[in-house]
């Protein structure tokens, strides 16, 4: 058993959108159709809980894409990464349905003025009793920058030089008001003292804002941060600023080597490494036998022409880069270059395109997590031993009912037994109970 239990989270992929729509489980096409409801969500959201998981991250793009062949024909036809609605509106209705869950929004710092954003999340927080958190985005998409008036985006690490002073100003509002600021004093007819409310007078190269915020500090302070940078540049942000991080790899051994980066960069900036939990991409197959879930694996990899047009403008999509023009059967340009996941298509370059597309490096080779719940769970132990923390994200791109109850009643309870995750949890408030191991 590992000497002390790790987290769980769920990347809920496609954001507020439809999700596997095309799945035996999806149900009837009135189910399907109620995408644009909050009802799925509500419902992962309160299997979550009742499995203690750390928190729901909900992904987002703000763009129809258009990157394969130049046209958005093949995004709308399978639904690749669209539609979806605004993750903030739905987070509300996820607050509600529970009481202790982290709630995470994706909002791009290259879609907001940090002070409209930081006055989000400080609501976000206070609606929320404490329980929010943001995932932090610098924008990779020509379509969205385009959306906001620009023609591309900002060069990669110009973004990320942008975000880093975004959470410098945003952390500034966020501090604007001292912790015991509000005074609600009836006899005196004092709200608030002003002396202990400051304006933040920023004059930078990116931003200005004068500040304070229109409201108290939050139950919080400021939401959790989360990031899922995996280039050079990315990696170095995360270090200076995330709490808690979406990192994806193959292997233990390149798990470990990621967080030992991480750690090692927020040493470099005065920061405790045990402040920075990273959880790891994974995408378990968890079945009553250890042969029907094996089975269940080998039918997931098998990919007809429909998926192999998705998996091509998803690829396009996360890159920039148009893959319709590269044969399948040859290996990619070893010169590859993207302003959008650079560190996704490092992975790529010199592969053959058709080994890329069927390949599942959320679930392969020794990070295959797929038998029973058992088998699954002592997996899971065994690479958290060897890694040295601090957790898994899960995450499934045909997303069905049916997935959600056999990780958070079947899964789930079988790790609870272990000692491997919580049982219950310690706080109300979603950083405390993120750091409290």
């Amino acid at each position: 058993m590992s000497a002390r239990p790790f987290h769980l989270g769920w990347f809920y992929s496609k954001g507020f959108g439809p999700k596997a729509w095309k799945h035996q489980w999806a149900g009837p096409k009135s189910a399907v159709a109620r995408f644009t409801k909050p009802d799925t969500a509500v419902e992962l959201a309160r299997a979550m809980e009742r499995a203690c998981f750390d928190y729901f991250m909900i992904e987002d793009s703000s763009n129809v894409p258009y990157t394969y062949q130049g046209s958005h024909d093949a995004y709308l036809r399978h639904s690749v990464d669209t539609p979806k609605l605004d993750p903030t509106v739905l987070a509300p209705y996820l607050i509600a349905a529970t009481e202790k869950l982290g709630i995470v929004v994706t909002c791009s710092t290259t879609e907001y003025h940090p002070f409209m954003l930081a006055r989000k999340m400080n609501t976000l927080d206070h609606v929320s009793e404490g329980r929010i958190g943001w995932n932090v985005v610098t924008g990779s998409n020509d379509g969205g920058a385009q959306n906001y008036g620009r023609d591309k985006q900002y060069p990669h690490d110009e973004r990320y030089d942008r975000a880093d002073e975004f959470l410098e100003v945003a952390h500034g509002l966020w501090a604007g008001w001292e912790p015991d600021a509000l005074v609600l004093d009836l006899e005196k007819g004092v709200f608030a003292d002003g002396d202990k409310v400051h304006p933040l007078h920023h004059e930078g190269r990116f931003y200005r804002s004068r500040g304070p915020l229109s409201a108290p500090r939050s139950p919080q302070g400021s939401p959790v941060i989360c990031q899922a940078g995996g280039s050079a540049r990315g990696q170095a942000f995360a270090g200076r600023w995330a709490e808690t991080i979406i990192a994806s790899a193959s292997t233990p051994e390149k798990m470990k080597a990621y967080r030992d980066n991480v750690r090692a960069t927020a040493a470099a900036h005065g920061r405790d490494p045990d402040q920075i939990k990273i959880l790891f991409l994974v995408s378990p197959t968890v079945d009553e036998t250890r042969e029907r879930a094996e089975d269940r694996y080998r039918r997931s990899l098998e990919i007809d022409d429909n998926e192999v047009e998705y998996q091509l403008a998803s690829l396009s999509r996360q890159s920039g880069i148009d893959f319709s023009q590269f044969p399948m059967d040859e290996p990619l340009p070893d010169t590859l270059v993207s302003n959008g996941h650079q560190s996704m298509v490092a992975q790529w370059q010199g592969r053959v395109l058709a080994d890329v597309i069927r390949g599942n490096p959320l679930n392969s080779g020794s990070n295959a997590f797929v038998g029973t719940a058992d088998d699954v769970a002592a997996h899971m132990d065994e690479v958290m031993q060897e890694v040295g923390g601090d957790g898994f994200l899960l995450v499934n791109s045909y997303f069905s009912r049916r997935y959600v109850t056999e990780v958070c009643d079947g899964l789930v309870p079988e790790l609870q037994r272990r000692g491997l995750t919580r049982t219950a949890y310690e706080h109300d408030h979603f950083r405390d109970n993120l750091m409290a191991f």
